[in-house]
């Protein structure tokens, strides 16, 4: 079984706090993380464990193990016995371990119900430091981070993806209150694909679906909240440009985007003309999963002005600033470098990086080159 590196903060939050909350996109292997910390397990989405969990409430309320709740947010009775539960005895710890796959409507209970009593922790996919083998280090790109689809099986790509992807517009997106029909869902996930690492632009969406932007905009609320996509918001710095002032769309899982857009294998995907943007994507999604499974505050942005200056990824750590650039390739260039530097000094960040696939690791001052396992090595701990 592959170690996770959440494992090490959930049972720290668990250690200073009464419940921890463990929020991620379905199969990305909570539940399995859960179980290995031990304790009484609850599948709240089944009648019969909501049922079992009624009537066995204040035996385990009073016991010593961890409650092992599941999909918490599919019994809504659940927060206000928590609240009360946890209000009758706040000093002691680690009584409580919900898990949940869809954070709009698991954050409202917890903001209604449990807010000062729970600690947040942000479960992915599997991430590059936490796979096993050169073999599936090198698949991460191509079939994502799913434990089943792909990485560890290939065989299972893209049959999985698309039976995931199929499940969420058919069952559970409608289920946790996505409007939308299954056929107009489908269509807005092929489009957003297509629009992987560009600036969102919600009119020209709604116009090709006969949909408002608001609308759009709501739908793409759900499509984040499920953890299927991040979006970026942009970095404003007080200079003399003019700046983009729109976020910017990705996927945050490589195969799924892999799979909405036909790509069969890892050559195939090297032919594409998007392919740097979905390396991009990749690479900003492990930086940012890293940081969140190590519990590290970050808040993260991109930088572009209207004249082309850009930075990929803009990481704010307190006082703080990091400047990172992504580059599809193995030799990236002494030019490439400064226009970063050049860059990176309108915002006055305090940290260069260039990523691209090269091996050797080149670092002076505050500038550094290296290839995503050496940026991942080097990210501050909490």
């Amino acid at each position: 079984m592959l170690d996770r590196l959440t494992e090490r903060l959930v049972r720290a939050r668990l250690k200073t706090t009464p419940a921890v909350a463990l929020v991620g996109s379905r199969q990305c292997g909570k539940t399995t993380l859960a179980k290995m910390l031990g304790g009484v397990y609850f599948d709240l989405e089944q009648e019969a464990d909501q049922l079992r969990a009624d009537l066995a409430w204040d035996r385990l309320c009073a016991g010593n193990e961890v409650v092992l709740l599941d999909e918490a947010q599919s019994w809504p009775a659940l927060f206000p016995r928590l609240r009360g539960a946890i209000d009758a005895d706040r000093s002691r710890n680690g009584r409580f371990l919900l898990l949940g796959s869809v954070s709009p409507a698991l954050m409202t209970r917890v903001s209604e119900s449990l807010a000062g009593r729970l600690a947040l922790v942000e479960m992915t996919p599997l991430l590059l430091t936490e796979l096993e083998t050169k073999a599936q280090r090198d698949r991460s790109w191509m079939f994502g981070g799913y434990p089943d689809g792909g990485v560890i099986h290939p065989r299972n790509y893209p049959h999985w993806q698309t039976n995931y992807l199929t499940l969420l517009a058919q069952r559970d997106l409608p289920g946790w209150g996505l409007p939308a029909k299954p056929q107009v869902t489908t269509r807005l996930l092929r489009m957003l694909a297509a629009l992987h690492g560009q600036v969102w632009n919600a009119s020209r969406v709604g116009s090709s679906l006969g949909l408002n932007y608001k609308t759009v905009n709501t739908y793409l609320d759900f499509f984040i909240g499920a953890y299927l996509l991040r979006v970026l918001q942009p970095y404003h710095a007080n200079i003399r440009k003019r700046l983009v002032k729109s976020p910017k769309l990705y996927w945050r899982d490589s195969g799924l985007l892999h799979a909405l857009m036909n790509v069969p294998d890892g050559d195939a995907l090297l032919s594409q003309p998007w392919v740097g943007a979905s390396w991009e994507g990749w690479c900003i999604e492990q930086v940012l999963g890293t940081l969140a499974a190590k519990g590290v505050p970050v808040q993260a942005y991109y930088f572009r002005t209207s004249d082309q200056y850009e930075i990929d990824l803009v990481l704010e750590f307190g006082n703080a600033l990091w400047a990172v650039e992504f580059k599809l390739t193995s030799s990236p260039s002494p030019a490439d470098m400064d226009r970063l530097h050049a860059t990176a000094s309108l915002i006055g960040a305090s940290r260069c990086v260039l990523v691209s696939r090269a091996s050797a690791v080149l670092e002076s001052g505050n500038r550094l080159s290296c290839d995503l396992a050496g940026l991942l090595a080097r990210l501050p701990e909490r």
